[in-house]
């Protein structure tokens, strides 16, 4: 099974771009990234731990690291990764208004994934 996926080092805070290394310094920083890579070599081989609470719409699938939810869509197989939020945000609301661009970026993901695997 494939894996696209694209992480920053960057939070959004009041409407602002806030690095986690600004805030909170090199070796906070350093073990996000290390957390998410972790996560993200585990669900490359085990996509199952991927979940999907009750409110949310079936085609966003979220895996907990730490302080911060990977949200992905479930495409064919492939694991896509759409975006990184903080658990501390409202969830649902938050992707109820990034949802329909969201479904759209996973399907381009999928294609441009599907053409390079292909060799295109």
């Amino acid at each position: 099974m494939g894996m696209v996926n694209t992480v920053g080092k960057s939070v959004s805070a009041t409407g602002r771009k806030v690095t986690t290394l600004e805030k909170w310094g090199q070796s906070v920083a350093d073990e996000c990234l290390d957390s998410i890579q972790a996560a993200l070599n585990l669900l490359r081989e085990n996509p199952g731990l991927l979940r999907t609470p009750p409110k949310f719409p079936k085609t966003f699938t979220f895996y907990r690291v730490k302080q911060h939810f990977l949200v992905c869509s479930v495409i064919d197989e492939a694991v896509f990764v759409l975006t990184l939020k903080h658990g501390a945000m409202d969830l649902p609301a938050r992707l109820g208004e990034l949802e329909p661009s969201l479904l759209e970026e996973s399907k381009i993901l999928c294609r441009a994934f599907q053409k390079h695997r292909s060799g295109q």
